[in-house]
C-alpha cells in the first residue's frame, strides 16, 4: 500500500490527536473505586485504519503505544511499571489497527451497497466494538501473561487473585470504552465518508 501525501496527513493529524489524548487528562476516563482509567485514546487508530486502511492505522497506533510508554515514565502509578514494556503498550495497540480493518471489511461484504449509510455505519459500529475489545483485551492479557505477579502485588492483590483482578478491570473499563468508541466512531466515519466523497 502507498503512502500519499494525504495518508501522510491523515497520520500526523491523528497522531497528534493521540498524542494530545495522552499528555492531558482528555484520554483518559475516571472510573469510580479503581485503580486505573478507562481509555478513548484508541478511537483515533481506529478511525485512522476504516478511512485509510491498515498501514495508517498501524501508524497512529504506534504512536499511541509510544505515548503510553512515555507517560508511564513522566506520570508514573504504581502500576506504570508494565507500560514500559513494548509488548503491553505496543503490540496489543498495533492489533488493533488489524482487527478494526478486517471487521469493517466483513460488515461492508456483507452488503450488496458497499457505501451505503447503513453498511457505513454498521460496519463503523462493529469496527469501532472490536477494536476497542482489543485494546482492552490484548493489553490486560499481557500484563496478566508478563507481569501479573509484580501487578498484584503493586495493587495488594494476592496472587491467586489477580486473574480475576483483571477480568474485573475489563468489564468495568472494557464495556465503557466500548460505548463510547461506538458513540463517536459511528457518526465521525458517517461524517468522514460523505466529506471524502
Amino acid at each position: 500500500m502507498k503512502i500519499s501525501i494525504r495518508r501522510l496527513v491523515v497520520i500526523a493529524m491523528l497522531g497528534a490527536i493521540s498524542i494530545v489524548l495522552g499528555l492531558t487528562p482528555l484520554g483518559f476516563i475516571p472510573i469510580p473505586f479503581s485503580p486505573v482509567n478507562a481509555t478513548i485514546m484508541h478511537i483515533p487508530v481506529i478511525i485512522g485504519t476504516i478511512m485509510e486502511g491498515p498501514i495508517v492505522g498501524l501508524c497512529v497506533a504506534l504512536i499511541f503505544g509510544v505515548t503510553s510508554m512515555y507517560q508511564a515514565v513522566t506520570n508514573p502509578t504504581p502500576v506504570s511499571f508494565v507500560f514500559l514494556d513494548p509488548l503491553v503498550a505496543i503490540v496489543p495497540r498495533l492489533l488493533i489497527a488489524m482487527t478494526s480493518y478486517y471487521t469493517y471489511r466483513g460488515i461492508q461484504k456483507l452488503f450488496a451497497n458497499k457505501g451505503n449509510k447503513t453498511a457505513i455505519r454498521v460496519g463503523s459500529g462493529f469496527a469501532a466494538a472490536v477494536g476497542t475489545f482489543t485494546n482492552t483485551a490484548g493489553v490486560l492479557s499481557t500484563i496478566y501473561l508478563r507481569h501479573g505477579i509484580q501487578y498484584g502485588e503493586a495493587l495488594g492483590v494476592s496472587q491467586e487473585g489477580v486473574g480475576a483482578f483483571l477480568l474485573g478491570v475489563g468489564v468495568s473499563h472494557g464495556i465503557p470504552e466500548i460505548i463510547v468508541a461506538i458513540l463517536i466512531v459511528i457518526p465521525v466515519i458517517s461524517a468522514l465518508k460523505r466529506t471524502y466523497k
